[in-house]
């Protein structure tokens, strides 16, 4: 064992049937090797010390964070963890080590990511029927295309249906140069993941910006997907997956609230 750790290192085999998988998987998982969880200030930030000892990233990096209220809330994810450390549990954490070893050396890149979804944002497509879905896009949507054009001076052009439609130059711009200006990956890493599984840059920026809650936000993002089961009834495996997105978002949201 290390002396100090960092997990993630083990990931589960793809094991078919689901049957075995399921048992099999808790063998794979490494053990809980630790007792006490503490936060310990550092001089660039809060580290997380499992029996003394600071966590590392699975890149070895040392895991800090900038103030010692989110480190609560991540170390209490580690306060958590049961006989067996399941990564999958722990979005938080998953969601720092990506932002401290992936987005770091890569800044540019995710903000280019991020700005590709401006070009055909979700907000800008709009249904023409049915009537209850046309009213919802607009009660959820157009607060944050109103937020975006107050706050930034971005203007979208909206299309009727699925068919691209260009956005302004100026504007896609706008949005990039915006991006670019964020340095912190523990700020980018959760835009990117909102960004993904939202369909939309636009409420991921209103999310960071504080301008909407996360549910606020979440429900905007399903407005279509709700209206349908509305109508035609739930869908128990779209509810599913849903709960999964659900948890990676809602931890980005945490992150973002607590920088």
């Amino acid at each position: 064992m290390s002396s100090e750790p960092s997990i993630f290192e083990l990931p589960p085999e793809p094991i078919d049937p689901v049957a075995m998988a399921r048992r099999d998987l808790k063998k794979s998982l490494p053990k809980r090797f630790w007792k006490e969880v503490d936060c310990v200030t550092e001089e660039n930030g809060f580290a997380i010390h499992l029996d003394g000892k600071p966590t590392r990233t699975p890149a070895r990096s040392h895991l800090l964070l900038p103030n010692r209220a989110l480190a609560e809330i991540v170390a209490q994810e580690w306060r958590e963890v049961g006989e067996f450390i399941d990564p999958s549990s722990m979005p938080l954490t998953r969601l720092v080590n990506s932002a401290l070893d992936a987005v770091t050396p890569r800044r540019a890149e995710v903000a280019d990511d991020c700005v590709r979804y401006a070009s055909s944002d979700l907000l800008c497509y709009r249904a023409e029927e049915p009537q209850r879905l046309v009213e919802r896009q607009a009660l959820h949507w157009d607060p944050v295309l109103a937020w975006a054009r107050a706050s930034y001076g971005w203007r979208f052009t909206l299309a009727a249906g699925v068919i691209h439609v260009a956005q302004p130059e100026e504007t896609i711009a706008a949005v990039r140069d915006h991006l670019h200006t964020i340095d912190n990956p523990l700020r980018l890493a959760p835009l990117h993941v909102v960004t993904t599984i939202t369909g939309s840059v636009l409420l991921a920026l209103s999310l960071a910006d504080g301008a909407f809650g996360p549910t606020a936000i979440w429900n905007a993002a399903h407005v279509d997907e709700d209206v349908q089961m509305e109508i035609w009834g739930q869908d128990s495996e779209a509810l599913e997956r849903r709960k999964y997105r659900e948890r990676d978002f809602r931890a980005a949201a945490t992150i973002l609230a607590g920088l």
